[in-house]
């Protein structure tokens, strides 16, 4: 390692460290957040092979659901209830903040894991600057929409398979009602950026929504497991899994809320994607954002690739925010 890298490396290290309020939450195989009840009885691979298996034969069902009814803009925040229900009210309220600039383009924009109610902002203000409208979402247990005895996004990323696989999916969904939104007041050319966990939340819902019409994605793994399980960022989730599944299990049960998944549905539309990874990344390693822009590749779906000299944590600090920023901005003027 380089000087430089080893610079890179401390700095991120010391920014991770900034947070002392990680949780090692026990292992939960979470069924019954699949709709599978006590069907478990002990037997949780089992039920979880079954889920998986029809979930990815008919994903379209999967991440179906009914546009809200209960749209409401108030000084520039959007609220709905979420067309997939938590039990949490406060959870299943969404909120997102709305920065007009154009009445044809428009982005929905997803910040990264654990962002607060301010995650983002910056940036669609920036994105303003380049004539680009944007609808900043609030992903679900994030900021507003955190449960009361939580102090971080637990619940969107755990320990709890079956909570982790429906908060995605409840997120997926919320992403698109914005987008019925949007077609409500006259946009027609949509797009998606998202940042970390926002970014595979993006990619997801972009590869199940043909309005879709350019996508951003800041920081990229095939993955979500294997940034879970590797990640800098989420050592204390991976505590949380003990011996209880490999890597290779957790890839499998959470391949329904993987990119890999569904990168096939990509060949074939005029969707340019941007693909930013960090080169010294510990969160998301390089190998794994190298195997995005390999697929991409691979299958001939256009796209960019922006490799930033940075970290994942540092990616967030000047100046390779406001180069990250610049360069996100100018891709969405240029194609959306």
């Amino acid at each position: 390692m380089g000087l430089y890298a080893r610079w890179i490396d401390r700095w991120e290290r010391k920014l991770a460290g900034r947070d002392t309020n990680r949780v090692v939450r026990p292992f939960e195989w979470g069924t019954e957040w699949l709709g599978l009840g006590a069907e478990a009885n002990g037997d949780g691979p089992a039920c979880l092979n079954r889920f998986v298996a029809g979930a990815l034969a008919d994903s379209d069902r999967f991440f179906s659901y009914e546009t809200p009814r209960d749209f409401r803009l108030n000084e520039g925040r959007l609220t709905f209830t979420s067309a997939l229900r938590s039990g949490d009210s406060q959870n299943d309220t969404v909120h997102s903040l709305w920065f007009p600039a154009s009445k044809d383009r428009a982005l929905v924009v997803l910040p990264q894991w654990n962002s607060g109610p301010d995650g983002h902002v910056g940036l669609a203000k920036l994105l303003n600057r380049f004539g680009i409208s944007a609808l900043r979402m609030t992903m679900a247990y994030h900021a507003e929409r955190m449960p009361p005895e939580l102090e971080r996004a637990d619940y969107h990323v755990s320990s709890n398979i079956g909570r982790t696989i429906h908060a995605s999916r409840q997120s997926i969904v919320d992403v698109r009602s914005c987008l019925d939104w949007l077609e409500s007041r006259g946009y027609r050319r949509v797009g998606i950026l998202g940042t970390s966990l926002g970014s595979c939340i993006a990619f997801i819902a972009a590869a199940h929504d043909p309005r879709v019409s350019v996508g951003i994605f800041n920081h990229v793994s095939m993955y979500f497991s294997d940034v879970v399980w590797t990640g800098l960022s989420t050592q204390h989730v991976r505590q949380g899994f003990g011996t209880a599944v490999t890597q290779d299990d957790l890839r499998h049960y959470w391949s329904v809320i993987s990119p890999a998944s569904y990168l096939k549905r990509l060949q074939g539309r005029n969707m340019p994607s941007l693909l930013i990874w960090a080169r010294y990344d510990t969160s998301f390693l390089p190998g794994y954002s190298r195997q995005v822009v390999e697929s991409f590749r691979a299958l001939g779906v256009p796209h960019r690739v922006v490799a930033l000299p940075c970290a994942h944590y540092t990616t967030g600090q000047f100046p390779f925010n406001l180069m990250d920023g610049l360069v996100m901005c100018r891709f969405a003027a240029r194609h959306l």
